[in-house]
């Protein structure tokens, strides 16, 4: 499991190595809740993904990578917002047999 640094800021975007490859995220704050984006090579892979806690990201083996994505409230069960990003809200790489 890999803990990807985060800020608490209402949008931000970071560049990630996940499985030896570099992905882009893009992570924003919407009045429905937080909204996930993630690239490889400039190619979009996932677009517009609702952030919930302890519910995994991506939800496809089929792209290639090799993991999912996850929230993790540190405090209680609430979904991720902004203000909490790095410190009650961290988001890990969970790699594919990994347990969650």
């Amino acid at each position: 499991m890999i803990q990807i640094p985060l800020i608490p800021t209402p949008s931000q975007t970071m560049n990630v190595v996940l499985n030896q490859q570099s992905y882009r995220l893009d992570l924003y704050q919407r009045s429905t809740g937080l909204y996930l984006n993630l690239w490889r090579n400039s190619a979009m892979i996932v677009s517009g993904a609702l952030c919930q806690n302890k519910n995994p990201i991506i939800h496809a083996s089929y792209l290639g990578i090799g993991g999912d994505l996850l929230f993790i409230d540190t405090l209680g069960n609430d979904d991720p917002r902004y203000d909490g990003l790095g410190s009650r809200f961290i988001l890990v790489f969970i790699a594919a047999g990994e347990k969650q």
